[in-house]
């Protein structure tokens, strides 16, 4: 059921709803199949009889429908993946965040200065000052051989020990061609500790030479939890899927929290890329 939470400008909407109040706000029916959706809405108040958006609405499905940027965050873990977001427009930002085993995603207002530490909170980005050192600050290998060993984490349980989950995963890298010693056991460790593997990608209209296009930016991360951050170089964000196959190399490379931060500013379109991007001259 959807729901909001008017201090704070929260909103707990489905794919559904916000299919139902994207086609309202435009001025269009509901589709029929989202019949169920759209009488969740009437029912918490988020939409009359009429179909009119709650006004307490306005300011998150004006920015959902027209962004300036649109930042995406997938994260994959022990609990499977989930689709986090950030629509930035010229007025607001909206965040929008999932929660494992649940239907519907928080969206709510964010302070616009305070959009990139927003991002950091939504990957857990810390500083801390006790991760362990590693004997390499570099390992590559191959896609196939590396999620032979994810694998290992999606296959089995959560309360299996640490020592048999490790080894398993040594065996499966091993067995999938993984490196040879010392990257093997390194990213063994890697595996083991994994709390999170996420890409962050940014994407906004953009013009050259005359012609509109799309410019797009992003990286990648392991957080390994005590061993650190980990970048990944290869392959590098924004990859499409579909060039991605089992002998595609692998590479990651450990950073600094500090490196993570900058990595997430970057992601963000300067002042004059905007202006082009708005396509007229002052526009922010």
């Amino acid at each position: 059921m959807p729901s909001f939470d008017i201090s704070r400008s929260r909103f707990r909407l489905a794919d559904g709803h916000l299919i139902v109040l994207s086609e309202l706000a435009a001025g269009n029916a509901s589709p029929d199949e989202f019949a169920e959706a759209r009488k969740e809405l009437l029912d918490c108040g988020l939409i009359n009889g009429e179909g009119k958006l709650s006004p307490l609405l306005l300011p998150l499905m004006k920015t959902v429908l027209a962004p300036g940027v649109v930042i995406t965050l997938e994260a994959a873990g022990r609990q499977g993946k989930l689709h986090h977001g950030m629509f930035i427009g010229d007025d607001h930002v909206v965040v929008h965040e999932a929660w494992p085993g649940t239907a519907e995603a928080e969206y709510s207002c964010v302070e616009p200065r305070m959009l990139v530490w927003k991002l950091a909170d939504m990957v857990n980005l810390q500083q801390s000052p006790v991760a362990r050192e590693t004997a390499l600050s570099v390992v590559g290998t191959t896609i196939g051989a590396v999620e032979a060993g994810l694998a290992i984490l999606e296959g089995e349980r959560l309360v299996r020990s640490a020592v048999e989950e490790r080894e398993a995963v040594h065996r499966a890298l091993a067995a999938g061609g993984g490196p040879g010693e010392p990257s093997l056991t390194l990213l063994t460790d890697l595996i083991s500790e994994l709390r999170s593997s996420w890409r962050l990608t940014s994407a906004w209209r953009a013009r050259a030479e005359g012609e509109e296009g799309t410019e797009a930016r992003g990286f990648a991360v392991w957080d390994c939890g005590p061993l650190g951050y980990w970048l990944r170089e290869l392959p590098a964000e924004p990859v499409p899927e579909a060039r991605v196959t089992p002998d595609s190399p692998f590479r990651l490379v450990r950073v600094d929290a500090k490196t993570v931060w900058a990595r997430i500013t970057a992601l963000l379109p300067d002042t004059d890329e905007l202006r082009h991007a708005a396509g007229r001259p002052g526009a922010a």
